[in-house]
């Protein structure tokens, strides 16, 4: 049985792990249909039924300007995942290269003061980031994944360091060295796979934490564009109502946040299930 079979198995056994795979498995299939079927158009409205109760033409009822909530969060839900994967994938390589800067033995580039920087830079805030890359470029998903990506990165990359640099002082990777190994090969076939449980942890966190910086990003009107479909786009333009038509922001903070729980509860069960020691399945299969 492959190793990627017998993961998936054990974090399907777990409740938790269920859960989220579920909620994942449903986030991609309606992010894909959303795709080329919605109820309504999103330029559909209809201000005589603005903020309209649920019913059997709108599920979950219209927004301000009539628009229909479901078909809204369905093509929100394309949106939101994109930025999770490139929030993932940019945090992923910049943390790598960091984590790759931290252990060098390059003379030139020291660990210690890229260790400094990277302690520096980590105390900056996502939302300032965003702020201060939003003057020149304006508000858009780029901007929410670059500083996204930058500070998740910079936060793996802390995490990573004890593992990459118990790594880089193994045995294994002196002799690598001795034979005339170049430091990038030394890094990519012994260093990075002592670090990649960690990685894919925190990555799934990054995900998650990624919508909720979304949310609050394009809150702030640092986020997606005005009439780009999102969850936070949603939440924004009927969160002044939420005394009087509470039902427009639960929709959206509902799919939120049983995402976010769902992202964060595969990581906890990906870490359970790739680690060895916890996993003896995971050791027969090796």
């Amino acid at each position: 049985m492959s190793t990627a079979r017998v993961v998936m198995r054990s974090i399907w056994r777990k409740a938790s792990g269920k859960y989220a795979l579920t909620v994942l498995g449903l986030w991609v299939l309606v992010s894909l249909v959303s795709l080329v079927w919605t109820p309504h158009t999103l330029l559909e409205t209809d201000g005589f039924h603005a903020w309209a109760s649920p019913s059997a033409a709108h599920p979950l009822g219209t927004d301000g300007v009539g628009a229909d909530v479901l078909s809204w969060l369905m093509a929100g839900s394309r949106t939101n995942l994109a930025i999770a994967l490139l929030t993932v994938a940019v945090s992923g390589i910049f943390g790598l290269a960091l984590v790759a800067a931290m252990v060098s033995r390059n003379t030139v580039l020291r660990s210690t003061s890229v260790v400094v920087v990277v302690d520096a830079l980590i105390s900056i805030p996502t939302v300032l980031i965003a702020l201060m890359l939003s003057v020149p470029f304006g508000a858009s998903a780029a901007v929410i994944v670059a500083a996204c990506g930058f500070a998740y990165g910079l936060n793996l990359a802390r995490i990573a360091r004890p593992a990459a640099v118990l790594a880089a002082r193994s045995q294994y990777v002196e002799s690598a060295v001795w034979f005339g190994a170049s430091g990038m090969r030394v890094f990519v076939r012994h260093i990075m796979p002592n670090v990649m449980p960690v990685l894919l942890v925190q990555l799934s966190m990054s995900a998650g934490t990624s919508i909720l910086a979304e949310a609050g990003l394009t809150y702030l009107g640092v986020g997606v564009g005005a009439g780009v479909p999102s969850w936070g786009h949603s939440l924004a333009t009927s969160v002044k109502f939420i005394s009087i038509y509470p039902l427009t922001v639960l929709w959206p903070g509902l799919v939120v946040t049983m995402t976010v729980i769902a992202l964060h509860l595969f990581g906890d069960a990906l870490r359970d299930a790739i680690d060895p020691l916890t996993n003896p399945e995971l050791r027969e299969a090796a």
